[in-house]
């Protein structure tokens, strides 16, 4: 979809401004792409553990190459260039269905700008008033606020302990506000070719790292402050400049939700801030893949995993779409037991705005996807020296600058907010693993927001962290 450019020049804080959209193109898992490194096309494979018995001696003897296989969650996928792989598979004993992957964007951010190049010296800093007031650029982090994070913390919450997955791009481990708060030896990269902290981008964005700030950057006196500063970060790349097939993305579900014991990274919340939406009329290839990823994010439930996704951010116009008019759906947004998640923002922050829940105008809605809402920014302020403080601000370098921040707007950044809350939750709980109570902590503890009810905005409410942990 369309999105806005901007070139902002902020005397007081050079920072680069980034507005995240997606757009749906999909296209063959083998098409060239630099996500894939193997020649022959992937297959993504569902199966029932009781009567498949050994699936990877299956995919073998039907021709295929197995590229992972998960009996807890009946998941595989494989590479087979046999025409008749599909139909052979298929025969056997408690194979469900084999689907050829698609390659989909499912981020498409535009990021344009001046960036810091260091937090050491920041501009704005507000000493000694309270957690997060040394932080360098914390003046400028409405977003935290608007949630009662401070508050939180105040309460002594941190979400120390608990394990949140990062299934985007590149994370940038070595950014100043990351580097501890990561587990580098649990990350991984699903995309071939690629390490978990490897991206590229031609004005040095990380998607993967902004997300990440937004959920746990550290309370180190320099930079800016997740909401959940103390819970460690898992980066799992399953998508390579934005785009990913739907056995990655699914492959990266599954391994986030493993047991560390059972060689996964052992997640309490996966956060995916990322999505693609379809029409209701999409494809069966689709529709089998859809099938797949309901599988794998069930799996996640059944660990004992919170998961939860950006809504995403309407049409091509950037215009929020209706999902209650049924013509479209979002994924990975409505897949089994996942929580949607819209954007809201305010208008014009740096003047004194102080309503920070107004739908952003770009963001999904409808009670078919949205189950919370969360700070998410926006660009609706005609001026753009204006609007860019209304987005969001986190780390956002690649790997391996150290530092760097980035304002950005999207769905993509109301998502973390929300992971980040449950991470203060699940601490609060003594590290629970059951979703359905921090589900129901989430939307009890929200501000229900006019109209009053479930709606169609911001479906329980808007995240409140502060009550939360209360």
């Amino acid at each position: 979809m369309t999105r806005r450019l901007m070139l902002c020049l902020v005397a007081l804080l050079a920072i680069g401004a980034c507005s995240d959209q997606q757009e749906p193109t999909t296209g063959p898992a083998d098409a060239p792409t630099a996500a894939l490194s193997k020649n022959a096309p992937k297959y993504v494979i569902s199966f029932s553990p009781a009567q498949a018995g050994d699936i990877s001696s299956a995919i073998t003897k039907a021709g295929g190459q197995v590229r992972r296989a998960s009996k807890g969650a009946g998941v595989a996928t494989a590479y087979s260039a046999d025409a008749d792989f599909a139909t052979r598979l298929l025969a056997s004993p408690g194979v469900r269905s084999v689907t050829r992957d698609v390659v989909v964007r499912w981020i498409d951010p535009t990021e344009r700008g001046v960036r810091a190049t260091s937090a050491t010296t920041p501009p704005k800093a507000t000493a000694g008033r309270g957690i997060g007031d040394n932080e360098g650029f914390f003046a400028y982090q409405w977003a935290p606020k608007s949630i009662h994070a401070p508050e939180a913390w105040q309460l002594g919450a941190r979400g120390t302990g608990v394990r949140v997955a990062v299934l985007d791009g590149g994370m940038n481990n070595n950014h100043l506000d990351l580097k501890g708060n990561v587990d580098v030896a649990r990350s991984t990269s699903i995309v071939d070719g690629f390490t978990f902290n490897q991206e590229v981008d031609p004005d040095g964005f990380s998607h993967a790292t902004h997300v990440g700030g937004i959920i746990a950057a550290q309370d180190n006196s320099k930079g800016t402050i997740g909401v959940a500063p103390g819970a460690t970060l898992i980066g799992v790349k399953v998508l390579h400049e934005g785009s990913g097939s739907f056995g990655d993305i699914i492959d990266g579900i599954i391994y986030a939700a493993t047991s560390i014991a059972d060689g996964g990274a052992g997640a309490h919340v996966i956060n995916m801030s990322l999505g693609a939406t379809f029409p209701s009329s999409a494809d069966v290839n689709v529709l089998a893949l859809t099938a797949v990823m309901n599988d794998a994010t069930t799996f996640a439930h059944d660990q004992g995993v919170v998961v939860i996704a950006s809504a995403g951010n309407g049409d091509r116009l950037g215009r929020g779409i209706d999902h209650d008019q049924g013509n479209d759906f979002t994924l990975p947004a409505q897949a089994a037991h996942v929580l949607g998640v819209s954007a809201t923002a305010p208008e014009g922050f740096i003047l004194g705005a102080t309503n920070f829940t107004k739908l952003a105008s770009y963001s999904n809605f409808g009670t078919s996807i949205v189950d919370l809402g969360g700070p998410g920014g926006d660009f609706d302020f005609p001026d753009p020296n204006v609007y860019v403080f209304d987005m969001v601000l986190s780390p956002g370098t690649i790997y391996p600058e150290k530092d760097g921040y980035f304002f950005a707007a999207g769905t993509s950044m109301s998502a973390p907010a929300v992971a980040g809350v449950a991470a203060l939750i699940i601490e609060k709980m003594g590290l629970v693993r059951n979703p359905g109570a921090v589900e129901t902590k989430l939307r009890s503890s929200a501000d229900d927001l006019p109209p009053i009810g479930f709606d169609k905005f911001y479906g329980s409410g808007y995240v409140n962290a502060q009550k939360a942990v209360q």
